[in-house]
């Protein structure tokens, strides 16, 4: 209990801190978040994905291992969120919804500075992150748009779009670098490092002024069994997934946290966007955020005595 208290108030608070300036910041000052969304996604996080993949001593193995466990786990996540969908009988609109709210976690705003306290910036531990926050960003930005609306004109063009974005290009750029031992000038390894260095400040504060803007009417529903889905069946099914590809160590630890993470502020922004249950979006990503703060602390305290 000692433990979990510890992990309680030197992981969680901190993030929940940030979090709660950026709902004050939001609430005060109006902060405008199309500008603030743009800098982190085109400039912060780029860096900061850059910089902790470079330093890093990810075996190509591993990589290789880290993508199929995110495969398994969205299958099997999908799977079992699309029967709990046709139990309640649902229809397809709420369905993709609930659905959503499984399959995209907040890898980003969320995870990665989680993973930054917990392994103190252990460069494997944040590089197998980084590999699941593109992977869960390829999937958002994908799945995620045409499961709600089937392709439409502009739609595809849009969805193109995002592979122009320089997160990407900065996962690739590092890996190259990285694997083929080239070093980077001085004066432009400082510049990456101040990009690198004031992402999980921006995310978090970004991720509390989203939460501000989402307006929430609580009325209990079935519909927040999804929630017990994203934060306690994910970690079930990935340390199964993990087990089963003997898996071990600070990847393994790395992998079972990520999978704890909350629901996306990008479910809530693609409902709202193409107006498919908005509220209903907006009350699970703001409950399993908060409702994370618990579980969480329990997957960390169970990340080191299971691996």
């Amino acid at each position: 209990m000692a433990e979990m208290f510890n992990i309680l108030l030197t992981v969680v608070v901190p993030i929940f801190l940030m979090t709660a300036l950026g709902y004050v910041l939001q609430k005060r000052v109006k902060l405008d978040l199309r500008t603030l969304a743009k800098l982190n996604i085109n400039v912060f996080v780029p860096g900061f994905i850059f910089a902790k993949f470079y330093k890093s001593d990810l075996a190509v193995h591993l990589l290789f291992y880290i993508v199929i466990f995110f495969l398994i786990y969205i299958i099997i996540l999908y799977i079992v969120a699309l029967l709990t969908s046709k139990l309640q009988k649902l229809d397809k609109g709420k369905e993709t919804t609930l659905m959503n709210s499984v399959l995209f976690f907040n890898s980003g705003n969320y995870g990665a500075p989680l993973n930054d306290i917990v392994f103190k910036s252990d460069p494997v531990a944040m590089s197998a992150q980084v590999i699941i926050l593109t992977l869960q960003n390829v999937f958002t930005f994908t799945y995620g748009i045409f499961a709600i609306q089937s392709v439409q004109v502009g739609k595809l063009k849009a969805l193109l779009n995002y592979f122009k974005m320089p997160i990407i290009y900065a996962l690739v750029i590092a890996i190259i670098l990285n694997y083929n031992h080239i070093a980077i000038p001085g004066f432009l390894w400082t510049t990456v490092s101040y990009l690198s260095d004031a992402m999980i400040a921006v995310a978090l504060i970004l991720l509390g002024a989203q939460i501000a803007n989402i307006k929430l009417r609580f009325k209990w529903s079935s519909s927040y069994i999804y929630i017990v889905i994203r934060l306690v069946v994910g970690p079930a099914i990935a340390f199964v997934i993990i087990k089963c590809m003997g898996l071990d160590g600070i990847i393994a630890q790395t992998l079972f946290i990520a999978s704890a993470m909350p629901t996306s502020v990008n479910s809530s922004v693609i409902a709202q966007e193409y107006d498919n249950y908005p509220e209903l979006a907006a009350e699970l990503v703001f409950l399993s955020t908060l409702f994370s703060s618990i579980t969480v602390v329990v997957v960390i305290h169970f990340s080191h005595i299971l691996f």
